[in-house]
């Protein structure tokens, strides 16, 4: 007997599996050490693992409100001020999400109609695209490329028109580790000031931000504030990506307007944790200590590769760092990506992927996000393109 197939009408014509999940696939097989994927490989601190299992055990297991457990949200606003200054209103201003990837979803489905154009900066992560074309947006890619992947903003601001709705940043920056400027975000401001255009800031790796700079997050900016949304990951800060948690902040206007997808969409959050985090981002030393932490394992990535033949661009933020490899191969980035995995034993992610139009560097990127024994074992391995 036959089987018989509706017909299907995809919404997204460049729809497949990620380079994420490809490249950890190809490690898993190949037994590789992975440094593809952005993940730790140890442990969240166990003080948050307690906090989260003694509130399980008191049975915060139903509804909480859909902007957020009220004491998560004052947490924040306390956190906020203390980082960046700017008072934050717990509950008008701030709405906590599944996650950054929901959050930055539901903003782009808040905002973004039918024809609207949205401005990224590529290499740019992943979903932002299929995110902006389920919403019927247009992407109006920004490429920028290695090594500085700098930004000319009179570039930027020749591509607004009045079709332009939204810009979205990313800062640290993935996959690139760089970091914008205040002078960057001052001439972001000034591009978008006066327009309709919403700023979509994606600062996920606020903390994570090394050498001494500080992360220029739109609340620095008070007048940029006005007309932007901020999305954070609790998985990034609190190294437990797995838990699918983070939060967006904006100013009240556009918050409304977010939350009214996000009821549509999960409504709420995970109870029992967002009473854990709540407690724990309380104390500030549970994240001020992270630029030092990863500073450390950025510099020792470092020191364990500076005799194999890869350029690093030293990552300013996140963790993650790009380096060009064509001083050993003349391959693509996703043949040697895969090449390094499976004949060298390191995974490695390309950065073609993160491109509309790639500019073919020969540039890939690597995790430092893991201990010292894995990083010292790819080292090890990584030694093999000496020749």
């Amino acid at each position: 007997m036959s089987k018989q197939h509706v017909a299907i009408h995809p919404k997204l014509s460049s729809g497949g599996t990620t380079i994420f999940t490809i490249m950890s696939k190809l490690a898993s097989e190949h037994m590789a050490i992975n440094l593809g994927q952005g993940f730790p490989d140890f442990e969240c601190d166990q003080k948050l693992k307690d906090l989260v299992a003694k509130h399980l055990q008191e049975g915060k297991n139903q509804y909480v409100p859909l902007a957020g457990l009220p004491k998560l949200n004052e947490t924040l606003s306390r956190k906020m001020e203390h980082v960046y200054g700017m008072p934050i209103d717990p509950q008008a201003q701030i709405c906590v999400t599944a996650g950054a990837t929901q959050a930055l979803y539901t903003a782009i489905m808040a905002f973004v109609n039918k024809g609207d154009e949205v401005i990224i900066f590529e290499p740019a992560y992943d979903c932002y695209t299929p995110q902006i074309q389920l919403a019927g947006g247009v992407v109006k890619p920004y490429t920028m490329t290695y090594p500085d992947y700098g930004i000319d903003w009179n570039r930027v601001k020749d591509m607004v028109t009045d079709k332009t709705r939204m810009i979205i940043i990313n800062t640290p920056h993935n996959p690139s580790g760089t970091i914008l400027s205040n002078k960057d975000m001052q001439s972001l401001e000034d591009i978008v000031s006066g327009t309709s255009i919403v700023v979509l800031s994606d600062e996920v790796y606020e903390h994570l931000i090394y050498d001494g700079e500080d992360h220029q997050s739109i609340m620095r900016f008070p007048n940029l504030f006005e007309q932007s949304l901020a999305v954070f990951s609790f998985g990034k800060t609190l190294h437990a990506t797995g838990w699918k948690m983070g939060y967006v902040v904006g100013p009240e206007y556009l918050i409304k307007e977010f939350k009214t997808i996000h009821q549509w969409n999960v409504f709420c959050t995970n109870s029992f944790v967002q009473f854990a985090i709540a407690d724990y981002l309380a104390e500030a030393e549970n994240y001020e200590y992270l630029p030092s932490f990863f500073q450390e394992k950025r510099d020792k990535m470092n020191e364990l590769l500076a005799d194999v033949p890869l350029t690093p661009k030293v990552a300013k933020g996140t963790y993650f760092q790009a380096y060009d490899y064509s001083d050993v191969s003349e391959m693509d980035d996703l043949t040697f990506a895969k090449y390094l995995t499976s004949e060298i034993g390191v995974a490695a992610i390309p950065m073609s992927p993160f491109y509309t139009n790639p500019p073919g560097d020969k540039v890939i990127r690597l995790c430092f996000a893991k201990k010292e024994d894995t990083i010292q074992a790819a080292a090890e391995r990584l030694m093999r393109l000496k020749g």
